[in-house]
């Protein structure tokens, strides 16, 4: 029982996390596409950068810390 919650709470993490680092590719290709400031673009791939880590991190700690 206790497995499946830390499962459902891990996963629920990752598809929050996943779902923000794709709403900063998007908001990445949008800032390229309309021709924006490199300041933009670059915050774009640094967001979806750490969103990418953070699923990673998120994954790998569940399965070291049981959380």
């Amino acid at each position: 029982m206790a497995d499946q919650n830390l499962d459902r709470k891990v996963r629920t993490v990752v598809i929050l996390v996943t779902i923000g680092t794709i709403a900063w590719l998007i908001a990445g290709v949008i800032a390229v596409l309309i021709g924006t400031e490199a300041k933009v673009i670059w915050t774009c791939v640094i967001g979806a950068a750490l969103g990418a880590s953070g699923v990673r991190y998120s994954i790998r700690r569940a399965k070291r810390s049981g959380i």
